[in-house]
């Protein structure tokens, strides 16, 4: 592939990812403020325009990093703050909060595997909707994964008991580390694709 074509490859997956962090961040910060906490509308996160999401490092660099060595986008965007003690049950709702996400990102990956399913797309759009779809269920895999600061541990400490959350929450210091620690290790080969494999499978989506 040319340079041209690589490029413009990576501004495709590039716009996909933002589609699909956009809607990750706004369910985050659409939940909280059903259930108590307004911190997201009052910050301008409550929007499904992508700029608004935009973190530097985690939403451009990485991104570019990661297509230049492995040709597969993927990133991050700004976290929604959320104020849990503005929350009227905080334990339960930071369950919800947490798996907002990663259900928004199943949910719209589900609903445009029905488009392939049902729709004779053009070649192109039928590109454009499966990795969509793939990037959506990466995404949601990845922050299943229970490590702070991802949505896995905010579902993980709704669950555990007050001390021992308290004890879990303490390493979100090192969460980044640990992160970069266990995906040198191969979580994702080992992990993260066999899991975004089978969610594919269920949805009926092949490549």
């Amino acid at each position: 592939m040319s340079i041209e074509g690589r490029f413009i490859y990576f501004l495709i997956l590039f716009g996909l990812l933002m589609v699909a962090m956009t809607v990750h961040e706004f369910s985050h910060g659409w939940v909280a403020y059903k259930l108590g906490d307004p911190t997201a509308k009052y910050s301008g996160r409550l929007t499904l325009n992508p700029l608004a999401h935009i973190d530097p490092v985690w939403t451009f660099l990485l991104p570019l990093f990661l297509f230049m060595t492995t040709g597969f986008v993927f990133g991050a965007a700004k976290p929604v703050p959320i104020n849990y003690n503005a929350l009227r049950n905080p334990r339960r709702d930071m369950i919800l909060i947490g798996a907002s996400g990663p259900l928004a990102n199943f949910l719209l990956a589900f609903l445009l595997s029905l488009l392939l399913r049902f729709l004779h797309l053009p070649v192109y759009l039928n590109f454009i909707v499966q990795n969509l779809i793939l990037i959506n269920v990466v995404l949601g895999v990845f922050n299943l994964i229970p490590i702070p600061p991802l949505d896995g541990s905010r579902i993980v400490s709704g669950l555990l008991p007050r001390d021992l959350a308290y004890q879990y929450a303490l390493i979100e210091p090192y969460g980044f580390l640990i992160l970069i620690v266990f995906l040198w290790m191969g979580i994702f080969n080992r992990v993260v694709w066999p899991l975004v494999n089978l969610t594919l499978n269920l949805f009926g989506v092949t490549f």
